[in-house]
């Protein structure tokens, strides 16, 4: 089967290169950041939130329900289990992960080209993940269907910026949640070539995925490398579940990449406070990264949080606020003296439309992000309303936004064109730079070009119809929707992952959990 596979594959490599080479836009497959990560905490604040995180596992511990096999695997490592409770002996959990957690991995691509490293000093853009609803200019909020999600996919596909397609880009109402997520990874793998994320709604729908990521890059490459990564949330405070426990051994147990994730919402589910939230943060993600290396050492894992902060007169989250970025910034250091890579950040925001609000607060997180050093971030593109929404418009806005943290994060150009000495020669005082060499040399390429931003006259502007950014964003979209030509993929594989899907649906009748 594996033979097969290959062949097929490589019958078709010459044709479906020369078709993505015309479809999606050139761009890096990631950001290599070549510039120094800004950290707030001195050494002293994160050893005492490290001491208070083992404080944490070892008096007060971690409850794991529905899942034996998860306490037989911690009491034989050497945890003390009572019941659901497991508490760990201190330094036990850092043991583990630090003895085969790697540092940083790539998760490869269907085209190569576009496989990404995450760790390190890199950063790999995400779009959001796990809207209910929908928003455009057109239509308004709706529930999202498989159409939209199909857009979505094709739009990270399209977009430079984004260097990864991501996972439930907005939930499929439309399709039973049974068998929705075959529908989901099945248009990841359609319509774009880039990396993806898998179902973790149950352990089956996690096995599925797997299944189909064997069929498009074989069985034994897929159990040597890592080609899914999945997001794994603790139900915090201090809780793991059956579900995101077995999805997580799932995956973990063929060798694929989860993010453990604990999923905070300050002042409902941790403290109030910046360091208490920070130290049961990372006792929650250590026992859940400790958890996958016991599935099978080895297998790629990231530390990541969802942190927030909520309004204290009416419970509502909020975002972009100053707490939730140095929660992040804190634990993006503490993340790098574990030694393994890091998610968060995201274009956050509570803005139920893509107005000032959402620009403010989607922008004070993804810097925030950007400046603490970020290896994953997911949610870079799209989110709106607490993350109840994906709306198109501002989809591409965020990828716009993307596109200019790329230019931050390649750092300062230090070559002699860099230095620029010979337009200061030529041009000398008094005069212009326009017509110089130089400039004419580097006009394309000088400075970032926004394709939302209107920087004409008002005379200009107004001649064009007076848009503002949301109008101009909701030509964008459907232009690049209109244009989308598809990356192109073996026909045999995906009659494969059709059948796949066909008897898997024909296999149980249709459900709503």
């Amino acid at each position: 089967m594996a033979d097969t596979r290959s062949r097929r594959r490589a019958g078709g490599r010459d044709a479906r290169r020369a078709t993505r080479e015309q479809s999606a836009p050139r761009s890096a497959a990631f950001i290599t950041r070549r510039v120094p990560t800004w950290e707030i905490a001195p050494e002293e604040v994160l050893a005492t939130v490290e001491h208070n995180a083992e404080t944490i596992l070892e008096e007060i511990g971690i409850d794991f329900h529905d899942d034996p096999e998860s306490l037989v695997m911690f009491k034989t490592a050497g945890a003390d289990v009572d019941g659901d409770r497991v508490r760990f002996p201190r330094g036990m959990c850092r043991e583990i992960i630090g003895a085969s957690a790697p540092a940083e991995f790539t998760q490869h691509a269907r085209n190569p080209e576009r496989s990404v490293r995450i760790g390190g000093n890199h950063t790999v853009l995400v779009p959001a993940y796990g809207p209910p609803f929908i928003r455009n200019l057109d239509e308004g909020r709706r529930y999202a269907n498989i159409e939209d999600f199909r857009n979505f996919a094709k739009l990270a596909y399209l977009s430079p910026a984004l260097h990864h397609n991501g996972g439930t880009l907005c939930e499929p109402v439309d399709l039973p949640v049974n068998k929705r997520h075959l529908e989901m990874v099945y248009s990841h793998i359609r319509y774009s070539d880039k990396c993806f994320m898998g179902s973790v709604t149950a352990p089956e729908r996690a096995e599925d995925s797997v299944a189909l990521a064997k069929i498009v890059f074989g069985d034994a490459f897929v159990e040597d490398n890592c080609v899914l990564i999945n997001l794994i949330n603790a139900n915090s405070p201090m809780t793991y579940d059956g579900t995101m426990l077995g999805a997580a051994r799932v995956y973990a147990r063929h060798n694929q990449a989860t993010v453990i994730s604990p999923f905070i919402l300050s002042g409902a589910m941790s403290p109030v406070t910046i360091l208490g939230t920070c130290a049961q943060i990372l006792a929650e993600a250590l026992a859940g990264m400790a958890f996958t290396q016991l599935v099978r050492a080895g297998a790629p894992v990231v530390f990541g949080t969802f942190a927030s902060s909520i309004s204290m007169q009416s419970g509502a989250p909020t975002f972009g606020s100053p707490e939730p970025a140095i929660v992040l910034n804190i634990c993006a250091a503490l993340a790098r003296r574990l030694g393994v890579p890091f998610r968060s950040g995201g274009g956050l925001c509570a803005s139920k439309v893509a107005d000032a609000q959402a620009a403010y607060e989607s922008a004070n997180t993804l810097q925030a992000a950007m400046a603490a050093g970020v290896n994953f971030m997911l949610h870079t593109a799209g989110w709106l309303e607490g993350g109840l929404a994906m709306s198109y418009e501002k989809f591409v806005m965020d990828a716009d936004q993307a596109a200019m943290l790329a230019v931050i994060l390649s750092g300062i150009d230090t070559s002699e064109n860099g230095q620029a000495m010979d337009a200061i020669r030529e041009v000398g005082p008094g005069k212009h730079f326009l017509g110089c060499a130089h400039t004419l040399a580097n006009f394309e390429t000088a400075f970032y070009r926004s394709s939302i931003a209107d920087n004409n006259s008002y005379e200009q502007w107004a001649g064009e119809g007076g848009q503002d950014a949301n109008q101009r964003a909701n030509t964008l979209w459907k232009k690049m929707l209109r244009e989308y030509r598809e990356p192109g993929i073996d026909p045999g594989i995906d009659e494969a992952l059709r059948a796949f899907i066909d008897v898997k649906n024909a296999s149980m009748p249709d459900a709503n959990t």
